[in-house]
C-alpha cells in the first residue's frame, strides 16, 4: 500500500504540474491522451518543500509518451521544470534505442536535457559512447568526445576496445534529417588509429535510402593507370533512383558511369551508361586486335521484368558496347556477359513468358557481342524468335498416362559462313599487320574447302524451322510388379534455308553443301516400349534394389541431314543421363534420332542406415535398323566420334556413393566397348561440415578428329577452405593440366624445325621444361566475418592458355572491407597480367 501510495503521489505532482503548464494556453481543460498519461513505480516519494523538489527513490521506472526511465533515484525540481535520474539511469525510446549514463538532466517532458558518461545501443545493435552528451529540440544528439559502432563488445573483456570504432571530436545525429555527422573523427581498429577523417557524413539506422555519396571505388591497372570513383546516390523517389560515378583514371582521363533504377506496380527496369574520351589511345592494340584507334568507347546496358498478371510475364537483358574489349579494360559490370575459358561474349534477350501448372510458353530473341578479337561479329547469328510451347496431359480419359505436346519455332540470320578446320585448325580467314606492325591471323578458315577437311559451323543467310511434336506414355505394373512403359511419339518439321554465298568467305560453302534455297520437311513417327523389373533385398548392413532396364525404340531413317544447317543440336555427349532419352539423344531440334534402337542397362540403388546410399547405372545402346544418325555426319560432324555411331555403342556408367553425412563420390565414364578403354571420365569427391570443406575432381576426354579435336584433355582440380576460428575461414584452390606436356612438345617440334629450315633468320627456341602436372590455375584467400565486419583478401592466377591464345599468365589481388552502416571498400589489381583478346598492348601490362 506505501508503494502504491508513493507511486500515485508522485504520478499526481508530476502530471499536475505538467497540466498547469498547459492549463495557460487552453481555456477549457483536456483530458490527458492514453499514450501522455505518466505511470510511476518506486519504493518511496520523498518531498522537499524548501526546494520544491519531489524525488522517487529505489527502483525507480516511469512510463511517459513510450519513453521508459529507470534509475535508482529521480528527482523533479518545480521551478526548474528539471528531471534529474542518477544511480543506473536508464531510457528506453519507443522504436528499442536503449540511452544510459551515470546522471541524465532533462526537460520535465524529458526531450532534452545532458548526459554524463552516455551509452546508447539502437535497435540495429549501433552503439554511441561519450563522456557527455547532449539532446535538444527532441531530436538532435551531440556527443562530444563521441565514440560510435556496429560491433558488439567483448563477453569476456567488455573494456576491450571493439574491433572497429570511429571515435570523433563531436558526433552529432539529427533525428529529423535521418543523418549523423562526425567532426574531426579516425577510424580506430582493435583501439590503434589507421584513417584520419576531417569531417564525414551518414544516414542513421532508419534510413533505406538517401542521397549521398556511396563507398569509393579504387583500381589500378596497367592501360588505365591509377583509378578512383566516387558514387552519388540521388534518391529521387521511393520507386527510383540514380547514381552517377565520375571515376578519374590517371592514363585515360574521366570516365562517366549513370544508373538509373526504376520500379512500377508490376515490375522494374535499370539501364547503365558508361564512357570516356581516351586520352592515351597507344595503351591499346590497334585495329582489329583492339580500341587503339578510338577516341570514344562506351557501352549501354539494360534489363527489366514486368508481370502482366500471375502467368505472364515479359522481359530483357540487353547491352550494347562501341567494341568488345571496353567491358573488360575499364571494368564495367555486365549482367550480360557469359565468360568461361573458351567463351567471352554478351548475350542481349527479350522475352515473353507464360506458364500454368501443366504448360509452359516462351518466345524470344538472342543477339550475341563477342568480346574478344577472336571472334567475328559477322559470324555471329541473330537469333529472333525462338517460341517454345509444352503442354502436358495427364491421365486422358481413352488412355491413361500421359500426353506430352512440344512444339519450337526457329530463325536466325548469319551475314557471314563460320567454318572449323580438320583435322586441326592452322588456316584463318584473315592475316595481316595493324597499324603499329603487330601481326595478326583472324577467324577461323579451311585450307580445303572439302566436307572431308572442313566444318560449317553456322551457315550465313536465313534459317527457319518449326517443329510439332505430340508424344505419349504410360507406366503398367503388372501383379509380379514388372513395369512396362509404352511410348508412342510423332513429329513434323519444316524448314526453310536460304543461304547466302555472296562475297568471301560465304562462296566456299558451295563445295560442301548445296546452297539453292529450299523449304523442305521431315516426319518422324516413333513407338516404343520400356521394361523394369526391381528386384528388392534386405540385409543387416542395408537395403537393395536392382533394377534391370530395357528400351525399344522404333523409328525410320532420318532424312536430310546434310541439308540440315545444324544450329542447335551441335553439343552431343553421350552418357547415363541420355541412355534412355525416349525424344533422342541429340541436344536440340535440327537433329533427330532415325532407325530402330534398343537401350538396355541395369540399375542398382542402395541403403545403408540413416545416412549412407549408393547408386550405379551401368548400360549401352544398339542400333538394330535403319540408317544410324549417328553414323552420319553433318555439317558438323555432330554424331561421329559420339560413341554411338557403331551398331554396338560404348558402354556409359553412372555412380553416386556416400557412406556419411557431408562426404560424396560421384563418377560417369564412357568406355569402348571393345578395348574397354575410358573414352572419357569424369569424377569427384566432395566433403563439406560447418569447419572444412573439399573437392577433388578430375575429368579426362579423348580426341575426336572428326569434330576437330585432336589431342586428349585432361585435367585436375583440388579446392578446400578451412574455418580457423569462428570468424576466419582460409581456402585454395588449383586446376592442374595434366595434357599440356604434349603441347609443349608439339610446339618445341615446330619451332625447331623451323629453325633448322632456316638457322640465319630464325632464333634457336629456347628448351621448356614441360612437367606431366602443369598448374593451369590457382586461388587462395582469406576471410574474416563477424556481425559488423567483412574482410576478404584473394588472390588468383590463371596460367597461359594454349587453347584461348593468351601468351602471359593473369595475376589478380583483390580486397574488399565491409564495415557495417559505414559502407564498403573493393579494390582489385592485376600484376603484370593479361587475358586473351583483350585488346592491351604488351607494353603496358
Amino acid at each position: 500500500m506505501a508503494r502504491y501510495a508513493a507511486a500515485t503521489a508522485l504520478a499526481t505532482s508530476l502530471a499536475f504540474v505538467l497540466a498547469s503548464a498547459g492549463s495557460a494556453f487552453a481555456q477549457t481543460p483536456t483530458p490527458a491522451k492514453p499514450q501522455d498519461r505518466m505511470v510511476v513505480d518506486a519504493r518511496e516519494l520523498v518531498y522537499d518543500n524548501d526546494k520544491k523538489t519531489v524525488s522517487a527513490v529505489g527502483d525507480v521506472q516511469i512510463l511517459y509518451q513510450g519513453r521508459t526511465i529507470e534509475a535508482d533515484k529521480v528527482t523533479y525540481d518545480q521551478a526548474g521544470k528539471r528531471v534529474v535520474a542518477v544511480g543506473n539511469a536508464r531510457i528506453t525510446e519507443a522504436n528499442g534505442t536503449v540511452i544510459t549514463g551515470d546522471r541524465f538532466n532533462l526537460t520535465d517532458d524529458f526531450r532534452d536535457g545532458f548526459i554524463d558518461s552516455l551509452r546508447v545501443v539502437n535497435p540495429d545493435r549501433t552503439r554511441f559512447t561519450a563522456p557527455r552528451a547532449e539532446r535538444t529540440d527532441g531530436e538532435t544528439f551531440i556527443f562530444e568526445k563521441g565514440i560510435y559502432t556496429a560491433c558488439e563488445p567483448c563477453k569476456e573483456n567488455p573494456e576491450r576496445p571493439p574491433l572497429w570504432q570511429v571515435r570523433s571530436a563531436r558526433i552529432i545525429h539529427k533525428k529529423a534529417e535521418q543523418t549523423i555527422y562526425y567532426e574531426d573523427a579516425r577510424l580506430e581498429f582493435a583501439g590503434v588509429p589507421l584513417a584520419y577523417i576531417p569531417y564525414m557524413s551518414g544516414p542513421d539506422s532508419t534510413v533505406k535510402r538517401k542521397s549521398g555519396f556511396l563507398s569509393p571505388k579504387f583500381l589500378n591497372t596497367g592501360p588505365l593507370g591509377y583509378g578512383i570513383g566516387l558514387p552519388y546516390f540521388l534518391n529521387l523517389a521511393p520507386n527510383y533512383d540514380l547514381t552517377i560515378t565520375p571515376t578519374y583514371l590517371s592514363r585515360q582521363g574521366l570516365l562517366g558511369q549513370v544508373e538509373w533504377r526504376h520500379r512500377l506496380m508490376n515490375g522494374s527496369y535499370t539501364i547503365r551508361a558508361s564512357g570516356i574520351f581516351q586520352q592515351e589511345k597507344e595503351a591499346f592494340l590497334a585495329a582489329p586486335l583492339g580500341a587503339g584507334d578510338d577516341s570514344f568507347r562506351g557501352s549501354v546496358q539494360t534489363n527489366g521484368r514486368f508481370f502482366i498478371n500471375p502467368r505472364w510475364t515479359f522481359g530483357w537483358n540487353a547491352s550494347m558496347s562501341t567494341d568488345r574489349w571496353f567491358y573488360k579494360n575499364y571494368r564495367i559490370l555486365n549482367e550480360s556477359v557469359s565468360a568461361t575459358t573458351y567463351l567471352q561474349e554478351a548475350i542481349s534477350t527479350a522475352y515473353l513468358n507464360g506458364q500454368t501448372a501443366t504448360g509452359w510458353f516462351d518466345m524470344r530473341g538472342y543477339y550475341f557481342q563477342p568480346l574478344t578479337s577472336t571472334d567475328w561479329q559477322k559470324q555471329q547469328p541473330v537469333v529472333l524468335p525462338v517460341i517454345d510451347y509444352n503442354k502436358r496431359v495427364h491421365k486422358p480419359s481413352f488412355l491413361g498416362g500421359e500426353i506430352t505436346i512440344n512444339a519450337n519455332v526457329t530463325h536466325l540470320t548469319r551475314d557471314a559462313a563460320a567454318f572449323s578446320q580438320l583435322p586441326r585448325q592452322t588456316n584463318f580467314l584473315y592475316t595481316g599487320t595493324t597499324s603499329t606492325n603487330v601481326g595478326y591471323s583472324l577467324y577461323d578458315g579451311c585450307a580445303v574447302y572439302q566436307k572431308n577437311t572442313c566444318l560449317v559451323r553456322g551457315l550465313a543467310g536465313n534459317m527457319a524451322r518449326a517443329t510439332a511434336e505430340v508424344s505419349w506414355r504410360r507406366n503398367i505394373i503388372d501383379p509380379l510388379g514388372q513395369v512396362w512403359t509404352p511410348y508412342a511419339s510423332v513429329r513434323a518439321d519444316i524448314f526453310s534455308v536460304n543461304p547466302d554465298t555472296t562475297g568471301y568467305p560465304n562462296s566456299n560453302v558451295r563445295t560442301i553443301v548445296d546452297t539453292s534455297d529450299e523449304v523442305f520437311g521431315r516426319a518422324m513417327p516413333a513407338i516404343g516400349l520400356m521394361y523394369r523389373y526391381p528386384f528388392v533385398a534386405k540385409t543387416n548392413w542395408g537395403t537393395h534394389i536392382i533394377e534391370p532396364v530395357a528400351q525399344i525404340v522404333a523409328r525410320p531413317n532420318e532424312t536430310n541431314s546434310l541439308r540440315v544447317a545444324n544450329e542447335d543440336s551441335q553439343s552431343l555427349v553421350f552418357d547415363a543421363n541420355n541412355l534412355f532419352e525416349w525424344s533422342g539423344k541429340f541436344s536440340g531440334y535440327d537433329r533427330v534420332e532415325g532407325g530402330t534402337r534398343a537401350n538396355v542397362g541395369a540399375l542398382y540403388t542402395g541403403r545403408f542406415g540413416k545416412e549412407a546410399f549408393a547408386n550405379l547405372l551401368l548400360g549401352q545402346s544398339y542400333h538394330l535398323g535403319g540408317r544410324n544418325s549417328f553414323a552420319t555426319g553433318d555439317l558438323v560432324n555432330t554424331g561421329l566420334d559420339s560413341g554411338l555411331q557403331t551398331d554396338t555403342s560404348d558402354i556409359v556408367a553412372r555412380a553416386q556413393f556416400s557412406p556419411l553425412k557431408g562426404l560424396f563420390f560421384t563418377g560417369a565414364a564412357r568406355l569402348n566397348s571393345t578395348t574397354f578403354e575410358a573414352q572419357r571420365i569424369d569424377a569427384a569427391a566432395t566433403y563439406a561440415t560447418s569447419v572444412i570443406t573439399a573437392a577433388v575432381g578430375y575429368g579426362r576426354y579423348e580426341p575426336q578428329p572428326e569434330l576437330g579435336v585432336f589431342r586428349r584433355r585432361e585435367g585436375l582440380s583440388l579446392n578446400g577452405s578451412l574455418l580457423v576460428t569462428p570468424n576466419w575461414r582460409l581456402r585454395a584452390g588449383v586446376l592442374f593440366d595434366l595434357d599440356k606436356y604434349k603441347y609443349d612438345r608439339e610446339i618445341r617440334i615446330a619451332q625447331y624445325t623451323s629453325w633448322m629450315a632456316s638457322p640465319t633468320t630464325i632464333a634457336q627456341p629456347r628448351y621448356v621444361d614441360s612437367r606431366l602436372m602443369q598448374t593451369a590455375s590457382t586461388s587462395f584467400g582469406i576471410n574474416y566475418t563477424d556481425e559488423c565486419t567483412v574482410f576478404d583478401v584473394s588472390y588468383s592466377q590463371s596460367y597461359a592458355d594454349r587453347q584461348s591464345g593468351a601468351t602471359k599468365d593473369t595475376r589478380t589481388v583483390m580486397f574488399r572491407l565491409e564495415l557495417r552502416t559505414l559502407g564498403e571498400i573493393s579494390y582489385s589489381q592485376n600484376l603484370d597480367g593479361s587475358t586473351v583478346g583483350d585488346g592491351v598492348t604488351s607494353s603496358t601490362r
